[in-house]
């Protein structure tokens, strides 16, 4: 009945650039469904497509929370350094510019949390070469253009979106695993996920786009989801530590929006009766997580050049997943 009441907002003209959308409680999926429109791949028209169970799609700044979710993994492997250790520590290459006054103070926290201190620049349009993310992505080599920026705010007082702090938790990871993070993933998240279809977009220099360039199917982004709901297990599986979960949940800077933001995972205001946490993407990605009541919505949609994409999630919640959830809670399902 929900899929077929968002198939008919569809169809009104309401949610407008929806790609496809899967709601579950508890573990039983109540809405899935999925429409044609107007897609891209990392900037690249793909034209119209019809969306389906199988299709892959960007999934684009959720990724961060993904990598994030991969350096918890690596942590307790021993393979990465705990994240108070010094940052530019980890990249011995760039000695020269780790001697710069104050960027001993910054940690590897401060890049899970966006917070480094340094000046960086995603609120100009990604297809303005201007924007620090677009500049990382033609720089000759894009660690030493993320580690040179001028330190601006004292490291950890300001949140301050940045593709580049992500760029080097990745490279963190694949010098502590010997993977690639796109071959790691594959190791020790998704094969353990039953996540089989998956692509990581790769920049110029072949080092896969650690901020912004996984691509997943709609079923194995909800999947990421339910290992939330089951405090980072799969199964009999720990694939996750929940330590890790309850260290990336925890509330550590104000974003500027007003929510709290972890270990690169957005967070509900305190205030709230249930709370939530959530992987956002540019476009309308959304992966939103009521740990407590075991709700997961994952959407994706096609508003890339859209600054009001982000409500088209706010919408399927609030017109059709919550009212459903709150339905099945009065009927015994809890």
């Amino acid at each position: 009945m929900v899929s077929e009441d968002i198939k008919a907002a569809v169809a009104a003209g309401k949610l407008s650039g929806l790609h496809g959308v899967i709601a579950t409680h508890r573990g039983e999926v109540i809405a899935e469904a999925y429409f044609p429109g107007e897609d891209e791949h990392w900037g690249f028209p793909l034209g119209s497509r019809e969306h389906g169970p199988d299709t892959l799609h960007d999934v684009r700044s959720i990724s961060k929370s993904v990598v994030s979710l991969l350096y918890g993994i690596a942590l307790a492997r021993g393979e990465v350094p705990p994240i108070d250790e010094p940052l530019y520590a980890q990249f011995p290459e760039y000695t020269d510019l780790g001697k710069g006054p104050g960027r001993d103070a910054i940690r590897i926290e401060h890049a899970l949390t966006m917070s480094m201190g340094t000046q960086w620049d995603e609120t100009i349009p990604y297809t303005d070469p201007k924007n620090s993310e677009r500049a990382m992505e033609a720089a000759d080599d894009r660690y030493r253009f993320i580690l040179e920026q001028p330190i601006v705010t004292e490291p950890g007082t300001t949140f301050t979106y940045s593709g580049g702090a992500t760029a080097l938790i990745g490279r963190i990871i694949a010098d502590g695993t010997g993977e690639d993070i796109d071959a790691f993933a594959k190791d020790a998240l998704f094969d353990p996920l039953g996540i089989s279809q998956f692509e990581w977009t790769r920049g110029d220099d072949n080092v896969p786009a650690a901020a912004s360039g996984l691509r997943l199917t709609l079923p194995d982004m909800a999947k990421i989801g339910s290992l939330i709901v089951d405090d980072g297990r799969h199964g009999d599986t720990e694939v996750v530590p929940k330590a890790w979960l309850d260290a990336s949940f925890t509330r550590r800077i104000d974003e500027p929006t007003g929510l709290g933001y972890g270990l690169s995972w957005y967070l509900s205001h305190p205030a709230l009766l249930s709370r939530w946490v959530a992987a956002f993407g540019l476009g309308g990605q959304r992966l939103l997580v009521h740990p407590d009541d075991g709700v997961v919505l994952a959407v994706h949609a096609g508003g890339y050049t859209n600054p009001d994409a982000w409500q088209i999630g706010m919408g399927l919640a609030g017109w059709f997943v919550y009212p459903a959830v709150r339905e099945r809670m009065r009927g015994g399902i809890r």
